[in-house]
């Protein structure tokens, strides 16, 4: 059977690759299309996928030719809703798509749409497009994805929204500017898919109000199962990070700047940590929006001896292997820790929501600055193990990654053999 499968930044990357993995392994044939940036081209995931037998992988400008990937680019650039927010020249993005109208862009959406279902489905019968969860504020035009899609049906193709990352919130009120409970229209676009894939429930209530309930499938998580992990282990490239002695090494992830994070009580934070002796600690930003992040900015962290600013060649799973503890302000990333055993304090203080973590495992969660005092404390002198209360761990492990079993990546492969066959 064959597969095409989308992907646009390194979250896509990062949860789609297992799936990819385990459909060519299965026996099937698969093409890989980057419509991104071209950067991405060069991740090792990529890389890897790019030597198996059976997977072809291109960047988007390979395949239109320059011309039309220009074309294809401005036309996105148009309809992209964050620069549409920008004084000035989102005022003049807007009246030129006004005049450029849906009609106008048609027909270069449908050309290339073609180009790409002809290069890979041209001489197969059946098969399945998978792209990631596409969201309505997307840098990838909705308008052009809904037209690919709606020709793919019209060749018998199957076609299916794939996860990005995971609920590392417990509640739905987490982004700066909400205020009331309700339907996330930021999600509504996925019913132009036959089917959504989500990891567990947490997810499924997102689309649950914009999509019948056979148009949801929950099957586990691709990208925090053992199987992947095991051979993300084997491919992982060289750690970029330098061999410590120190007694206790923490890794802080920071999540994207659009969610509420308390930022003055993050610094006094790390101040504190690092005043304990024998600590060290790696501050990793967010892999999008770092850059704005007021964190990494901060002088006076930065020149501290015993901290430092993970780079984009420093990945979470060179971070996890490196630490002793994370300390987790809500990000998915951290669910491998939870995998293995390794602590995480949930710093739910420093944000204002609650995180999955800590739902699953109030052992974890940090109240207020005396809890990270005295978890700190405790981890130098007593250690790292027996943190988790094991029962909760395990509830964790089965309802927000593993699902009914540990066969996660065979049911992705199910699902995408029934759908290119339908």
């Amino acid at each position: 059977m064959k597969a095409l499968f989308f992907l646009r930044h390194y979250n896509d990357i990062d949860h789609v690759a297992p799936v990819i993995y385990k459909w060519v392994e299965s026996g099937h044939q698969c093409d890989v299309v980057i419509i991104g940036s071209a950067k991405f081209s060069h991740d090792f995931r990529i890389k890897y996928l790019g030597t198996l037998e059976g997977v072809r992988v291109a960047h988007v400008r390979e395949l239109f030719g320059l011309l039309s990937f220009l074309k294809w680019r401005l036309q996105m650039f148009l309809l992209t809703g964050n620069v549409r927010r920008i004084k000035i020249l989102g005022s003049l993005v807007s009246s030129l798509a006004d005049r450029f109208d849906e009609k106008r862009r048609e027909p270069l959406w449908r050309h290339t749409a073609n180009q790409l279902l002809t290069r890979s489905f041209e001489h197969v019968d059946g098969g399945v497009i998978a792209f990631d969860w596409v969201e309505r504020n997307s840098v990838i035009s909705i308008e052009w994805i809904k037209i690919l899609l709606e020709m793919a049906r019209n060749k018998g193709l199957g076609t299916l929204s794939l996860p990005h990352g995971d609920s590392p919130h417990a509640n739905q009120l987490i982004r700066c500017g909400e205020r009331s409970v309700g339907p996330d229209a930021t999600f509504s676009a996925a019913g132009i898919f036959d089917k959504v894939v989500v990891p567990n429930e947490l997810c499924a209530v997102r689309f649950r109000p914009f999509l019948d309930e056979q148009a949801i499938a929950v099957l586990g998580s691709a990208r925090f199962c053992e199987e992947w992990l095991v051979k993300l282990a084997e491919i992982l490239p060289p750690s970029p990070l330098a061999h410590s002695d120190s007694q206790l090494k923490i890794v802080m992830f920071l999540r994207k700047a659009n969610f509420t994070t308390f930022w003055e009580e993050v610094g006094e934070v790390v101040h504190m940590i690092v005043a304990f002796p024998g600590v060290e600690l790696i501050i990793k930003p967010h892999t999008r929006s770092g850059w704005k992040q007021s964190l990494t900015k901060d002088s006076s962290i930065k020149q501290l001896p015993n901290v430092s600013i993970a780079g984009d060649d420093a990945h979470s799973a060179h971070l996890m292997h490196w630490s002793d503890v994370i300390i987790d302000l809500a990000t998915s990333v951290v669910f491998e820790a939870v995998r293995v055993k390794k602590p995480v304090l949930a710093a739910d203080y420093l944000i204002a929501g609650r995180s999955t973590v800590a739902d699953y495992m109030p052992e974890t969660e940090l109240r207020c600055r005396d809890d990270v005092y005295e978890k700190i404390s405790n981890f130098l002198a007593n250690g790292c193990d027996s943190f988790y209360v094991e029962e909760n761990r395990q509830r964790f492990l089965k309802e927000v990654l593993d699902g009914p079993d540990k066969n996660v990546l065979s049911r992705y492969v199910a699902l995408l053999e029934k759908s290119a066959a339908l």
